[in-house]
């Protein structure tokens, strides 16, 4: 059942946007991943346009990546020690230092993740991701490395949980229907 009310058009029992008479509709809200997503986008596009020469996406490489992740750690908010600070390997350092601040390899890793799925939404092809680039997976491997040994913590990798049903060949646990 449709009825008007004050120039829009309400559709009961709908959860679709709600249209105008004379037909736009509001654009559905992104969720904080898609509205990251498209800022990270932004965000690089508008660094290699900045550059001099400036550089477009269909242009874009590994190294232009690595520029981009070196530019992006001067906001960075981790305190990474160098092998030569008094804190260097301590988790709880209890003074202050004249180290630098970092991007941290959590969210570095996640912008890269996120630009890696931008850049193939927007028309790049999988084979020429620069995001994918084995040199931005070595990059990210040093920084994690990095700075769990500036932190004195080692980063072990989650295992996997093994699934119970696999590896187990005979099923036992399972009734047999025998014919």
């Amino acid at each position: 059942m449709m009825s008007f009310n004050k120039g829009k058009e309400i559709i009961e029992g709908s959860s679709r946007s709600v249209t105008s008479v004379v037909g736009v509709e509001n654009p559905p809200r992104l969720s904080r991943y898609e509205s990251q997503k498209r800022r990270d986008w932004i965000t690089f596009g508008q660094y290699l346009r900045n550059r001099r020469p400036p550089v477009a996406i269909s242009q874009c490489n590994a190294n232009h990546v690595l520029d981009f992740l070196g530019y992006l750690d001067q906001f960075g908010k981790t305190k990474v020690h160098l092998q030569g600070c008094m804190f260097f390997g301590q988790p709880e350092p209890p003074g202050p230092c004249a180290c630098s601040l970092r991007q941290a390899w959590g969210s570095l890793d996640a912008l890269i993740g996120r630009l890696r799925a931008a850049y193939e939404e927007n028309g790049g092809s999988p084979e020429t991701n620069p995001f994918a680039n084995g040199a931005i997976r070595i990059y990210l491997r040093e920084v994690r490395d990095s700075q769990a040994k500036a932190r004195g913590i080692p980063y072990k990798k989650k295992k996997k949980k093994k699934n119970p049903l696999k590896g187990n060949e005979d099923n036992s646990s399972f009734p047999t229907q025998r014919t």
